[in-house]
């Protein structure tokens, strides 16, 4: 690109650093940074979350959230795409302590994530057991949230197995009258369920 006297832009910049990232190559991620500074780029948002994502897929949340501090003195703010990689990150290495304490501090922003947030914290805290979690989760997003089938079903059956069977009933319920798509699955479910 120096050659050619092309002038990289950001998108430019994201890209060899998620690449450099993948393949753990720290050294060339600080040298990207240099050439950002060198070619009158700044870090934005957008570079951050690139970052921030890197670091998580390579189970370095905490690293990540390093990122996260450094971006308020710069004055920027976190979007929910920033928060949902951490809070994916968090539960990918299994502290959803912490994922759960991010979670709260985004809605407190009143920043909204996407379904895939919701599904995948309530995804891990089900496979951790936390159904209790996952159930406050559930019911705090049920109207802005679609249904992914797998997710609900280990829901209801952990509620079921910790002997929560009126909630697992409810939730059963709520996933009958608001979503059509598995209904005879959803049937069976609940006809299944202790009475």
């Amino acid at each position: 690109m120096v050659r050619k006297d092309v002038k990289p832009n950001l998108t430019t910049f994201s890209i060899a650093l998620s690449g450099f990232y993948r393949e753990e190559l720290f050294s060339d991620v600080k040298k990207v940074l240099w050439l950002m500074k060198k070619n009158g780029r700044h870090a934005g948002l957008s570079i951050y979350n690139a970052r921030i994502q890197s670091l998580c897929k390579l189970g370095r949340p905490e690293e990540a959230k390093e990122l996260l501090r450094e971006m308020r003195p710069r004055g920027m703010k976190p979007s929910w795409v920033t928060y949902d990689h951490l809070i994916l990150g968090y539960c990918s290495v299994g502290n959803l302590e912490e994922a759960k304490r991010l979670f709260k501090e985004m809605g407190r922003k009143q920043l909204v994530p996407q379904s895939s947030c919701y599904f995948s914290l309530i995804y891990y805290l089900c496979r951790n057991g936390d159904f209790g979690s996952a159930l406050e989760i559930c019911r705090r997003v049920w109207t802005r949230i679609g249904c992914l089938f797998s997710t609900m079903k280990m829901l209801v059956d952990g509620l079921v197995g910790t002997l929560q069977v009126k909630e697992a009933r409810e939730l059963v319920e709520k996933v009958k009258g608001k979503f059509f798509r598995n209904m005879e699955l959803w049937n069976k479910i609940e006809e299944a369920l202790p009475k």
